[in-house]
């Protein structure tokens, strides 16, 4: 009984290794050939029996490699398969210009509705589409490059057509910014000519954008805040000057060497005490008044800190508090 793992191997005395050479064999001429394991990429129905083979199938299939078959230096692979039911064979090959599989011999691919429009649509071609495929399929046979040419024309067309739209939205962004500038101009101009119902009436006719309607009416309530500010500082002004001017000319008092007050008309001092007294209470009616027309109705805001005093919730509930030992 042998063992199941060889650690030793019989060599009989007369075992001359350098006799035994390198034996290569010529190698086959044609395109390589591979054994590979793949799935069916599509459905298909063989021609010889009337098998379906669905998508997804494993096949144990041999791979070709063309040397000559190539697109755009894609390499073009054949596949050789056979029928699940006869063993005739299929054969199907990449196509790297439409990126699926085409059919060479031995089946016939079934419709796949999610791609319609690519592929085999004989069926779903129109009589112009047809014709242009059997053109462009003539001309590429011919060597022709005048299908090439229409192509390109087509390229420069759709390239002329992109610039001369860039082009009008250029335009259209130009004329846009000198209506605004315009605009801007005539409602200065109008400013400074006083002529505010011609500014009021280019914007109802839609000569300003909404941004400098906004802006505008923005202007105009700040300057009429300012008016009425600047107009109740002068207000205030002249109050106060009309108040000293009255405390000048009414109020002149003089002091006699007894330290009596005496006014400045030689009167006696009961007359004088009656005019000071009048004076002193018009000048505290005024600045009542002032002060009464100042101030707002909102108390000024007070930063103190201000401490609540707690709720005993214990005598709401009932509940006696023990006095502390300590």
């Amino acid at each position: 009984m042998s063992e199941r793992k060889v650690l030793q191997k019989y060599y009989p005395p007369d075992f001359d290794p350098s006799a035994i050479g390198r034996s290569r064999a010529p190698q086959k001429p044609g395109p390589k050939v591979q054994t590979v394991r793949l799935m069916a990429p599509f459905s298909m129905k063989c021609t010889t029996c009337g098998e379906y083979i669905y998508r997804g199938r494993k096949f144990n299939a041999r791979k070709e490699t063309p040397a000559d078959e190539r697109y755009l230096s894609l390499q073009i692979y054949r596949f050789y398969i056979r029928c699940t039911r006869c063993s005739a064979e299929i054969t199907f090959r990449t196509d790297p210009k439409n990126q699926d599989y085409a059919v060479e011999r031995g089946a016939k691919r079934n419709t796949d509705p999610w791609k319609r429009g690519a592929g085999d649509r004989d069926e779903e071609e129109t009589d112009e589409q047809r014709l242009d495929r059997l053109e462009r399929e003539m001309a590429e046979a011919a060597g022709d490059d005048s299908y090439s040419k229409l192509e390109r024309n087509a390229m420069e067309e759709l390239e002329a057509k992109t610039a001369d739209a860039k082009r009008e939205m250029a335009v259209a962004d130009a004329l846009d910014e000198i209506r605004s500038r315009n605009a801007r101009i005539a409602r200065k101009v109008a400013e400074e000519d006083g002529d505010i119902e011609g500014v009021l009436a280019n914007i109802e006719r839609g000569g300003v954008s909404k941004e400098e309607q906004e802006r505008l009416r923005q202007e105009r309530e700040d300057e009429e805040a300012a008016r009425r500010a600047f107009a109740f500082v002068r207000t205030q002004e002249a109050l106060e000057e009309e108040i000293v001017e009255e405390e000048d000319d009414n109020v002149t008092t003089t002091t006699e060497p007894n330290g009596k007050l005496n006014n400045g008309s030689g009167g006696n001092s009961s007359s004088g005490t009656t005019e000071s007294s009048a004076v002193a209470a018009t000048v505290a009616e005024t600045k009542k008044t002032t002060t009464t027309t100042t101030t707002t109705d909102m108390p000024p805001p007070s930063f103190k800190r201000q401490v609540k005093k707690k709720k005993d919730h214990a005598a709401l509930l009932g509940i006696k508090k023990k006095p502390s030992l300590v």
